[in-house]
């Protein structure tokens, strides 16, 4: 990697620059190449794909120690990369395999590894809100010095757990961040045709809880707003919420073609892309050079390939492992005859 000296008025380094950088293109590629392992019926069941939102899980990561929790939604293939699960145990996750990170039960939609503080990949919409602040609830009770990163989309603003769990986090002062990815659409409704108040961000102020919009697709914008709010959060005075705006290029998931937008809207934010905006960043403030960029590409290409073949060559689970990690009457006699 090419050593270039930076001013001493740029506010991140070149490291950590290039570092943010990879982590959104190996992003990219990863979901690229999962989309291509479904079309070849490799990976089974829901694949829902971060590919736009890249800015977004990687600002958050940044802002966010590595002992703290986060938690999200089913579109979390990205933000389990970023908390350190390899992505060799992610392709294999995604194919079923026993060398993934939840031995191959879990699939695309419930990621999960304690050892990483990543508690999920929750496929019922909103139902991860109600367990964030739940673990913010631990961390205070503990009086641990962590935060827990609660994250989910404009769908799941519409549930009642949102409204619960923010009274309650405002309440007790809750050491907890709350993040929607605004990527404007539930599935395939956007969010002015499922509710009245299209600014997110505002149904925090019921509750007095400090809220802010952010650009999504400004990894610089993420990063600074979620270190307002991670500071607020660990500094004791309660949660915070942030509307992170984002936009998804592919689907809600691999099944849904998505035409329900238009094609100027797509390339509208495709325009706006946040690892290209990023690379743009790099070249106009000598952070890197086309080799630069070239050497991470193919560092990254290097990465999935290898990824892939090491979850394409694991076995499947064996069949008597079917009733493991799984609670059962002989756990509890006091369940037995029910």
């Amino acid at each position: 990697m090419t050593k270039i000296k930076t001013s001493d008025t740029l506010p991140y380094t070149q490291e950590q620059l290039l570092s943010w950088y990879r982590q959104m293109l190996a992003m990219r590629r990863m979901e690229e190449k999962a989309a291509q392992l479904y079309t070849q019926q490799k990976i089974r069941g829901f694949l829902h794909l971060y590919i736009g939102q890249e800015a977004t899980g990687v600002g958050i990561e940044a802002a966010l120690r590595r002992e703290d929790y986060l938690i999200t939604g089913y579109r979390e293939h990205g933000n389990a990369y970023l908390r350190g699960i390899s992505m060799r145990a992610i392709f294999a996750e995604l194919l079923g395999k026993e060398t993934g990170c939840c031995r191959g039960k879990g699939g695309s939609m419930h990621m999960f590894s304690k050892e990483h503080r990543f508690l999920g990949g929750h496929g019922i919409v909103g139902a991860q809100i109600g367990i964030g602040t739940g673990v913010a609830f631990a961390i205070k009770y503990r009086e641990e010095d962590l935060v827990c990163a609660t994250l989910f989309g404009d769908g799941a603003a519409r549930q009642g757990m949102l409204h619960e769990s923010f009274n309650m986090a405002m309440l007790w002062r809750l050491p907890v961040v709350y993040v929607c990815e605004n990527n404007q659409y539930a599935m395939g409704t956007s969010v002015s045709r499922s509710s009245n108040v299209t600014e997110i961000y505002r149904l925090a102020c019921a509750y007095e809880m400090p809220s802010e919009r952010v650009d999504g697709m400004d990894v610089f914008a993420v990063y600074e707003a979620m270190q307002r709010a991670v500071a607020h959060a660990r500094s004791g005075a309660g949660p915070y919420f942030l509307e992170v705006v984002t936009y998804r290029y592919r689907g809600h998931s691999m099944s849904d073609p998505a035409r329900y937008r238009t094609r100027e809207e797509v390339e509208a934010y495709r325009q706006r892309d946040p690892i290209a905006r990023l690379q743009s960043y790099l070249y106009e403030h000598h952070l890197a050079t086309a080799e630069d960029i070239e050497r991470i590409e193919e560092e990254v290409a290097a990465e999935v390939a290898d990824a892939v073949a090491f979850a394409e060559a694991s076995p499947y689970p064996a069949p008597e492992q079917l009733y493991e990690d799984v609670y059962t009457q002989s756990d509890y006699p006091f369940l037995r005859g029910w």
